[in-house]
């Protein structure tokens, strides 16, 4: 069972910010050359898109919700 609720944008976050650590580390490495601006939009790009992600996440989470209070509602073959 899950001990918390999923939450895709922090996964998309994650992965855009690992992103950014892969194309810093090959960079020192000395695998390529990236320029100090490349990681900026990568960065910006991926928390605009972790936000999105979380907002539409948030919204199908609270309409799950209300779906779920509607069928839970009083049940004719249970009494009171």
């Amino acid at each position: 069972m899950l001990r918390h609720r999923f939450q895709p944008g922090r996964l998309v976050a994650g992965f855009f910010l690992t992103l950014a650590g892969v194309v810093y580390a090959g960079d020192a490495g000395g695998l390529w050359e990236t320029p100090w601006f490349v990681v900026i939009p990568l960065v910006v790009g991926g928390l605009c898109t972790a936000g999105a992600v979380g907002v539409l996440a948030q919204s199908v989470h609270r309409r799950r919700g209300k779906l779920r209070a509607k069928a839970d509602g009083p049940r004719a073959d249970l009494p009171g």
